[in-house]
């Protein structure tokens, strides 16, 4: 199941019983990825950016199932100073912070590696060198098996290949991005702090080079299907009507929900797309969409309209 389970709310108002048996659906429907951070939910007043991982650690103590899973956590991001919930004190990338960094995920998750190991964010105060030295050091320690960025234009993401091939370390394999069906204005900004969105730039680098996208807030806040969620003013546009129509239309002919019909959207495009999760009656959806095979006739449909 090409799909990444998004853990922000494990732990905090998805309850430890709750985060169980999500975890335990996903692993028995033939989940393995989970996506998580060393600061998941710092932004919500009272939290301190651990209870994610420390819900997954816990988890993974009580199923003894650590090879079971494909675990990939993020560094950068974390707040410096207690109780700040913007980035302005984040940890960043220095090879101190990620060496720290990486200690204290391993620590909350139980483990002593994770499968992929992200920068969360940019940071363009320390030189390429000194991130990317550090990330290696940890692959030949054994404390990731590979390693992705996050947030980071395509530009960006071809020189730090650029600068681990020329030393021969380990490049980025993975990148991780905003990604949808819908697509948004161009040149507008997003609402959220850190969130950067993907590009028709970043899907042509990606098509060249074989790396893999790992799309988050895919289903836009459950904006597709729930009428309490309206859809962001960035999405705004004559073409959003028609993709939405289409959308609706595509997922009448399949029996489907437009969630589903995005998910497998995504996926025919060979992307990873991160799915959070409160509740066993989400992931059943999410499930269902790997389960669904668009083909190409319908696909083209998709991908045209707009």
């Amino acid at each position: 199941m090409n799909i990444a389970l998004g853990t922000i709310p494990f732990g905090t108002t998805v309850s430890e019983k709750d985060t169980f048996a999500i975890l335990d659906r996903f692993v028995e429907a033939g989940g393995r990825m989970l996506d998580t951070a060393d600061n998941y939910p710092f932004w919500v007043p009272g939290r301190t950016g651990d209870e994610s991982e420390l819900a997954i650690g816990s988890w993974l103590a009580a199923r003894g199932n650590r090879d079971q899973v494909f675990l990939s956590t993020k560094v950068g991001a974390r707040p410096t100073v207690p109780g700040d919930t913007t980035l302005d004190s984040a940890e960043g990338l220095s090879a101190a912070a990620i060496r720290t960094a990486v200690e204290g995920s391993l620590r909350r998750l139980g483990t002593d590696r994770v499968d992929l190991y992200w920068a969360h964010i940019e940071d363009r105060s320390v030189p390429l060198e000194e991130t990317l030295g550090a990330f290696d050091e940890l692959v030949r320690a054994g404390k990731t098996a590979a390693i992705g960025a996050s947030n980071l234009p395509s530009w960006r993401l071809e020189r730090a290949r650029n600068v681990s091939a020329a030393h021969g370390w380990t490049p980025y394999t993975h990148l991780q991005l905003r990604h949808t069906y819908l697509r948004p204005r161009p040149h507008t900004e997003l609402a959220e702090a850190g969130h950067t969105l993907t590009t028709d730039e970043h899907l042509d680098y990606l098509k060249d080079t074989g790396v893999t996208l790992w799309a988050y807030n895919t289903l836009m806040f459950g904006a597709y299907t729930r009428e309490d969620r309206p859809i962001q003013d960035i999405y705004h546009h004559s073409g959003t009507t028609h993709r939405l129509q289409i959308l609706h239309e595509t997922a009448r002919e399949l029996g489907a929900t437009p969630n589903q019909v995005v998910l497998a959207w995504l996926l025919a495009d060979g992307h990873v797309p991160i799915v959070g999760v409160s509740t066993l009656d989400q992931l059943e959806e999410a499930i269902g969409a790997t389960e669904l095979k668009l083909d190409d006739e319908l696909k083209s449909r998709l991908d045209a309209a707009g």
